[in-house]
């Protein structure tokens, strides 16, 4: 994993709340924990990696990355990566009476809590994004991570929902998705792309949006921003560096894209979660 292990903790706040995030964490594991029960809710997204979930309530379960599961408060639990092996994880531990209404719903199923990532890429944002609203600690990150786990509830539940119907990924969006991976810091003709595989741009965002949930430029906006956050926080470029590092030539107009995103600008945003 290429970030340090990350561990930050909040007080719960006093009183009755429907939702609160109370830690998050980000890690490689070594080894298996073994017969633990939280006071809390948690949810933990293996990246990459194979090993074991087991539970009082669910048996043993197959954990192969990218995959969530969830471990509802109380409930006797282990899990680790196989033997000799090591598995990159995040998670989140959360309360309230919105959690309790999700366990009643089975929105969060402690009998099936393991849920295969058919789209990791938007799981993973959303635990980034989760990450960076966490770390703020005040009262409106505090709240807008709370808003962003409600997300990741939401979208885990779809992700299960396909997976149980047997929905098929598409494969050659699949592969538009890699290509643009690969070129998010360069310029991108669209038309072209839609042609290099064989579809015509208006079938290229359709079907695009229907697996990602953003258009192509939109998805390609998305990389270029997370990755300016990641250099903003690890490295000490210049806003004008960083601009270049993710393909805009243009400072000022990156510094307006990112204030349109992320509700800050980039100095703003170097301040809050710079890393010591």
């Amino acid at each position: 994993m290429s970030d340090a292990t990350i561990a930050l903790y909040r007080s719960p706040p006093s009183g009755a709340t429907s939702l609160a995030v109370t830690g998050f964490g980000r890690q490689r594991v070594t080894s298996r924990l073994k017969n633990r029960r939280l006071p809390t809710h948690a949810v933990v997204m293996v990246e990459r990696g194979h090993g074991w979930l087991q539970s009082d309530k669910a048996g043993t379960i197959e954990i192969s990355g990218p995959a969530l599961f969830w471990l509802p408060a109380g409930m006797m639990h282990g899990y680790g990566p196989d033997p000799g092996e090591s598995w990159d994880e995040r998670w989140a531990l959360f309360s309230g009476t919105l959690a309790d209404e999700w366990l009643r719903q089975r929105l969060i199923d402690e009998a099936a809590p393991m849920v295969p990532l058919e789209n990791p890429r938007e799981m993973r944002h959303l635990f980034t994004t989760l990450q960076d609203e966490f770390a703020e600690d005040n009262s409106l990150g505090l709240a807008a991570s709370a808003a962003t786990l409600y997300r990741i509830v939401i979208e885990a539940a779809r992700q299960a929902s396909r997976a149980t119907a047997g929905a098929k990924t598409d494969a050659t969006i699949e592969k538009v998705v890699e290509a643009l991976e690969q070129r998010a810091f360069e310029p991108v003709d669209m038309t072209a792309l839609a042609s290099e595989f064989g579809l015509s741009p208006a079938t290229l965002r359709r079907r695009f949006a229907a697996a990602t949930g953003l258009s192509p430029k939109a998805f390609q906006l998305r990389l270029r921003i997370d990755h300016a956050k990641q250099l903003l926080t690890t490295s000490d470029l210049s806003i004008e560096a960083i601009s270049r590092a993710i393909g805009l030539d243009d400072a000022f107009y990156f510094s307006r894209l990112f204030q349109d995103r992320e509700r800050c600008s980039p100095s703003e945003f170097r301040r809050r979660h710079r890393r010591a």
